[in-house]
This record gives C-alpha cells, structure tokens and sequence, in this order.
C-alpha cells in the first residue's frame, strides 16, 4: 500500500532512516524533532490543517520559504540556526524521494533551496591573564563555587565540548599515573585527555567532597542531576562578569563554553614558541595542525 499521508512519513523517517539505518545520535534525533515540532505547528496554521491530515503536497518550497523566513524574522533565530533547520527539511525530502516516486519533483524543489549565506564572527580566546581571573572568580567557600572551579578548569584544560562536559561521570576520571578523562565526543568518538596537575588536585578534591556512585554525574546540579547546558552557559557568564573586576579585557568580551576550548590551542601555541596575527577578517590564532579551521599563525622566529 503506498503511504501519502505525512504523518505515516514522518515516523518512519524518524523510526527507520534515522533510528535504524544511519544510527544518529540522540543529539541529530533530537535537533530533527524540534526542527519538525516547528515546521508542523507552522504548516498547521498556514493550512488551516490539523498535523495529523497534513499531506506531502502542503509543504512545497514556497511553504518552506515562509517557514524559514518565519525562522529568522518570527523567532530571531541566526542564518546558521535557518540552515540546520533547512539541512532537516532537506533529509526528510530525500528519504521521501525514494520512498514515494511519485512526489520527485516536489522533492526536487524542495532539494534545490540553497543555505543562506552569513558573516562568520571573530573567534574569540581567552589569554593567560584572562583565564586565571575568570577561574579565581567563582567563591571556593561555598559548594556551589567549588564545583564551578572544577568545571572551569576542567573546560580550559580539555578542550572539552560544554554537552561532553555536562555528560561526563564520576568513573570518567582516572586519577593516578597518567591521570586523564574519558568521554564519548562529537560523532560518537571515544575521547582520552591527559589531565595536568593542577586539574588533578582539583579534581581529587571535588571527588572526595562529590561521593557518589560511579555513574553520577561528575557536576551535578543541586538537585543531584545531570546540569543543563543553559546551566553552564549562565555559570560561565556569572563569572565572567565577576573575572571583568580584576581584568578590565574581560568587560564586553562574549566568552561562552565553547570559547574555554580555545584556551587549549592558545596555550599550545606559546608552549611552541607561536606567535598570533590579525588576518584580512580579524581572525583570532591557531595552529593549523590540531584541525580546527578559522585562525592564522606565525612561527616565532622573526615574530
């Protein structure tokens, strides 16, 4: 029997392509779900249609112009947020095209909608100055602030992502000779990175005080669960601002959890005897050879 009805196309996608066959990750799942959640309450209302008697033929590329207009005006959402919700759309429209032939050419169209084009922001670091007062800043005296250290230095010596960072456990840790911690990273790889002293002593200290199963969370929230990443980006910002007192470069400056990662290849760099410039776009450095694009580098000599 073949299947028009959206809906019937919509759990298979979700169930079959995406569950079963590519394996994606919780995150993609759950980054498709929202990106559908929306573009169904959205198609519903210009329709006049209720999601379930929604069909293929209602969301055709003008709909899903709108839609992603309705993105950036209606929701403020950025030209990147607009592209991955348009890079969903488009898998969905793929999966379509070969489960029901008949609607190709609507697929077709759909497919051809280009991404939008943005300005791409300055990649903001942290300096050495910078980092020793923004970890100074949470207040050691309390719990709360002894486990916002941990996190902080944990970030800056890591280089780890703020969602493997959230998801990490209390066996995740190994303390000892070659003391280092393990976590599941981007596109499911597993992760091992050393851990410095001064992250040691640290982090033997907020095991003693965490206790707990080795499964827990490694920073839990008050409540005892797993910390949101709204959590640590509001964390962050508290003690940024808190950091601005004693150093003025911080006042104004966006640092996020994912500028903490940029620490890592800063203090690489000077470790190598690197030096930074400003490219024809403001670039912040880097060293080409840890993989990460969007930065320029000089070698030291001659700098």
């Amino acid at each position: 029997m073949t299947i028009s009805k959206l809906p019937a196309l919509v759990q298979q996608f979700f169930t079959d392509r995406l569950a079963t066959q590519m394996e994606a990750s919780p995150n993609t799942i759950a980054g498709y779900r929202d990106t559908f959640r929306l573009l169904l309450r959205f198609a519903s209302e210009q329709t006049a249609k209720v999601p379930t008697q929604l069909q293929i033929a209602d969301i055709d590329s003008t709909l899903v112009g709108k839609f992603l207009a309705h993105v950036e005006s209606g929701r403020r959402n950025s030209a990147r947020s607009r592209n991955a919700r348009l890079a969903a759309i488009r898998s969905f429209f793929r999966y379509v095209a070969m489960s029901e032939p008949a609607h190709l050419l609507h697929c077709q169209q759909i497919l051809a909608m280009p991404s939008k084009r943005y300005v791409r922001r300055t990649v903001e670091f942290l300096d050495r100055a910078e980092m020793a007062a923004l970890l100074a800043a949470p207040d050691r005296s309390t719990w709360a602030g002894r486990r916002d250290h941990a996190i902080l230095i944990v970030a800056l010596q890591t280089g780890l992502r703020v969602s493997e960072i959230i998801n990490l456990r209390r066996r995740d840790v190994v303390m000892g000779t070659g003391a280092h911690v393990r976590c599941e990273g981007k596109g499911r790889k597993q992760r091992c990175t050393p851990l410095r002293q001064e992250t040691v002593k640290v982090l033997r200290v907020w095991l003693e005080e965490r206790k707990g199963m080795d499964d827990d969370p490694l920073f839990p929230s008050i409540r005892g669960s797993k910390l949101s990443r709204d959590a640590v980006e509001l964390l962050v910002q508290k003690h940024t601002a808190v950091a601005g007192r004693t150093c003025e470069s911080l006042i104004g400056k966006r640092v996020s959890p994912h500028v903490l990662r940029h620490y890592v290849p800063f203090r690489t760099m000077l470790s190598a005897g690197w030096c930074w410039v400003e490219g024809p776009e403001n670039q912040a450095p880097f060293i080409r050879r840890l993989g990460i694009s969007g930065y320029i580098v000089l070698a030291s000599i001659g700098c």
